[in-house]
C-alpha cells in the first residue's frame, strides 16, 4: 500500500497545487491545449464555487493557488478538472491519430489513455508572506524555463492581474475577497 498524503482541509486556507501531465511530457504544449485546459478551470470554478487567486499552465505541469470550495474539498475539485481535461483532451487526440495514416511505432500505446500524473502536491498558504512567495514562483516559472523573457509574456498565467493589466485568459478572484470570506468578523 502506497503512503497515504496527509492534506489539511477545512482551515480557511489558500492552497497552491502543483499537478503533472502524464510521465512529464508536455500534453499542454500547444497555445490551443493550455487554452482547452483555462476554459475548463473556470466552468469548473463556477460549478464548484472556490476561487481561484493564480495560476500558471506550463506545457508538462499546472500550478493553482486556490481557496477551499464551499461544498468540496480541493481533491475533489483537483479529481473534476483533471478528469474533464483529460476527457477533452484525449477525445481531440484521438480524432487527431485516427485521421492520420496507421503505421505501427514502438512503445507502449497505453500511454495514449492516459493524460495526468495521479497525484499532486499541496501546499497550504497560511501567510500573506507564503501568497506572495507562490504567486511569485509560478509567475516566474516560464521566464525560468526559458519559454518567454518576460512574466507578462506568458499569456496562461495570473501575472497580468497582479500587474494591473489586462489579457487575463479567465478571471481571477482577489485576495482581499478570499480573506474577508474566511474571517466576516473584523
Amino acid at each position: 500500500m502506497r503512503n497515504p498524503l496527509k492534506r489539511h482541509y477545512g482551515q480557511g486556507d489558500l492552497h497552491f497545487v502543483t499537478f503533472s501531465c502524464y510521465r512529464r511530457r508536455p500534453l499542454l504544449g500547444t497555445a490551443r491545449a493550455r487554452d482547452r485546459f483555462v476554459k475548463i478551470l473556470d466552468e469548473v470554478r463556477r460549478r464548484h464555487a472556490f476561487r481561484l487567486v493564480g495560476y500558471v499552465v506550463m506545457p508538462e505541469h499546472v500550478h493553482l493557488l486556490i481557496s477551499e470550495p464551499v461544498k468540496k474539498n480541493p481533491s475533489k475539485i483537483l479529481q473534476v478538472l483533471k478528469q474533464k481535461v483529460a476527457q477533452a483532451s484525449l477525445k481531440k487526440r484521438s480524432r487527431t491519430i485516427s485521421a492520420q495514416l496507421s503505421l505501427p511505432l514502438e512503445g507502449d500505446h497505453t500511454e495514449e489513455a492516459h493524460f495526468w500524473q495521479r497525484r499532486f502536491y499541496d501546499f497550504n498558504v497560511w501567510s500573506e508572506k507564503k501568497l506572495k512567495e507562490k504567486l511569485e514562483y509560478m509567475h516566474a516559472n516560464p521566464v525560468q524555463r526559458k519559454l518567454v523573457q518576460h512574466p507578462g509574456d506568458w499569456a496562461w498565467s495570473s501575472w497580468t492581474h497582479y500587474a494591473g493589466r489586462r489579457g487575463s485568459k479567465i478571471r481571477i478572484d482577489s485576495i482581499r475577497e478570499d480573506r474577508e470570506s474566511q474571517n466576516p468578523h473584523p
